[in-house]
């Protein structure tokens, strides 16, 4: 195992070294520059993360579920990219969760303990009850957390998909994920904080991977997002302006058709795009597992 002390992201930053000297102004630049470099890390990485979206959209489609597992800040990024998918996507939140070393208290109170044991690892992946057709996401900016790293060894013995996400080139977790991303971003500002920029090249991978799955699988059309839960006022608003964005018609023509349609924005789309009834179009979208790009390109 390597040394902690040897990876990336535990160096001291030679442009941050009198960061606690210059002005708030001058500190703040000097965090904005750094977190500038993430997204030139992340480029060399697309490949990888482009692969990792391909073969879980594939599982997802198949009934799979999207599991994401890690420690701390990794922990909760995890879960927050999952607990989106649902108000987001319609996505079940039995598809698609987290889970954090530590448990719920984790994500409230730091338990740093919970993340050096394999034993836990392994116990919180087995009670999920994992098949071959899930994806496990394993989060680490060191990319070598026991705790992750025994969650993905058993996961690939189970035949599921393994991801793995770390901050560090050559991490030990890629060397055991079906596909290994390694974003590499260097020594952190504040040397050793890595819910820094090791946190937002996790934040920005998870939204690639989630997000791709997303339009994969047909949960987006066009760059709308047609599966939204119209849960508050807001959510109706934006539910009907997807509507009338996706067909040309008028708000007030897209509200009509919204309510009718059930307050289902992929229902009311294929209702004015196809001159079809809810009950026609909920017909369709179930024939083609809610793939609504899919449905108007055979119909028309």
């Amino acid at each position: 195992m390597n040394k902690i002390e040897s990876l990336s992201t535990e160096g001291r930053n030679p442009n941050s070294m009198n960061l606690d000297q210059v002005s708030t102004l001058e500190m703040v630049e000097i965090i904005n520059n750094e977190d500038a470099k993430v997204a030139a890390g992340i480029t060399v990485a697309l490949p990888k993360i482009a692969k990792a979206i391909d073969l879980a959209a594939e599982r997802f489609a198949a009934g799979g579920r999207i599991i994401y597992i890690g420690a701390g800040t990794s922990g909760r990024l995890g879960l927050l990219d999952g607990v989106e998918l649902t108000p987001t996507y319609s996505v079940p939140a039995e598809r698609a969760f987290g889970i954090i070393a530590g448990g719920a208290e984790a994500v409230y109170k730091a338990i740093e303990g919970a993340e050096d044991s394999r034993e836990l690892g392994l116990a919180d992946i087995k009670a999920v009850e994992l098949t071959p057709q899930d994806i496990l996401i394993g989060l680490s900016a060191s990319g070598r957390t026991p705790y992750v790293l025994a969650a993905l060894e058993y996961a690939k013995k189970v035949g599921a998909l393994t991801i793995s996400v770390s901050a560090n080139p050559n991490s030990e977790m890629a060397a055991v994920a079906d596909v290994g991303i390694d974003v590499a971003v260097g020594p952190e500002v504040i040397t050793g904080s890595t819910r820094m920029k090791s946190g937002t090249a996790q934040k920005m991978v998870l939204n690639m991977i989630s997000s791709g799955i997303m339009v994969r699988t047909g949960k987006v059309y066009q760059n709308l997002m047609i599966n939204v839960q119209a849960t508050n006022e807001k959510l109706v608003n934006r539910g009907i302006r997807i509507v009338s964005q996706a067909t040309g018609v008028s708000f007030e023509e897209a509200e009509k058709v919204f309510y009718e349609a059930g307050e289902r924005v992929n229902v009311a789309i294929l209702m004015l795009e196809l001159n079809i009834s809810s009950t026609e179009a909920k017909k369709l979208l179930e024939e083609k597992d809610g793939n609504i790009a899919n449905v108007i390109r055979e119909s028309k």
